[in-house]
């Protein structure tokens, strides 16, 4: 039996996503609860390998056993074996050609910033702090270029070995909502490794006029990381869901999905 969870987590204390060899990952703590779970070695698949200090609302995650719990009850039994700061919120049973990964056809992230000259005492480790005023009307505008296929060579890590750098992009949008935190949201098929967090770093950095609009088109065509602002912190960072089933047909719209603007900038 193949199961799907939905898995939340808090990445402050993990050092991301992927199982490592000398550090605590999320994926070792829900394999390691399985194995108590199941009595079985579970190995799970996770859609998203998410960076040290990344956050998750709802990473998905498949795995192969032979127990006879029910596909929904693992959610609850995983739970009162998890530490606080990783859930599953969901279980169920799903296809045995169904993939955590290679059956996405989208996935949505948020980046969370702060602007102020004082930093969030209970959403530190949920957010960027920038001690200036950013200009969330001109991070939109900016925002969009990033929509469509483009050749994303700039925004791929230093050191990234992938070899296709084009990515598929559905929706933007930069909003400062009624609790006064600014998030960006992206839409797309899949993101290059620190993709997201060098497109919130340079949009934080036109927002604050230090780098000059139009960084992000001038970085598609040069395929220049030096046009680019740099990496923001992974803290802001969050998975807010992965998509499985025909996302183009749900995102006509640039931005289909995306969260309206609910504060205008005086």
């Amino acid at each position: 039996m193949r199961i799907k969870l939905t898995i939340s987590y808090d990445g402050t204390g993990y050092a991301g996503w992927q199982r490592q060899e000398n550090a605590l990952s999320v994926q070792q703590v829900v394999e390691d609860a399985l194995t108590r779970l199941t009595g079985a070695r579970a190995a799970i698949v996770g859609a998203s390998r998410t960076d040290a200090g990344v956050h998750a609302l709802a990473q998905a995650a498949h795995f192969d056993t032979d127990s006879r719990i029910p596909p929904d009850k693992f959610a609850y039994a995983l739970n009162t074996m998890l530490p606080p700061d990783v859930r599953v919120t969901a279980s169920e049973a799903v296809d045995g050609d169904f993939h955590a990964r290679f059956s996405a056809t989208g996935k949505r992230y948020a980046y969370r910033i702060w602007d102020g000259p004082h930093a969030s005492a209970i959403y530190r480790n949920l957010s960027a702090h920038v001690i200036y005023p950013l200009d969330t009307d001109l991070m939109h505008r900016e925002a969009l270029s990033l929509v469509g296929r483009h050749d994303f060579a700039a925004f791929a890590a230093s050191g990234s070995a992938v070899k296709d750098t084009v990515r598929d992009i559905y929706a933007c949008a930069v909003a400062r909502g009624d609790d006064g935190f600014i998030v960006f949201t992206v839409r797309g098929k899949g993101f290059l490794y620190n993709m997201v967090r060098i497109a919130a770093g340079t949009l934080i950095a036109v927002g604050s006029l230090k780098l000059a609009p139009g960084a992000v088109g001038r970085a598609i065509q040069s395929r220049d990381r030096l046009d680019l602002g740099p990496t923001a912190p992974a803290k802001g960072l969050t998975l807010v869901g992965v998509e499985y089933g025909n996302i183009v047909e749900n995102a006509r719209s640039r931005n289909a999905c995306m969260p309206q603007r609910t504060r205008p900038e005086g």
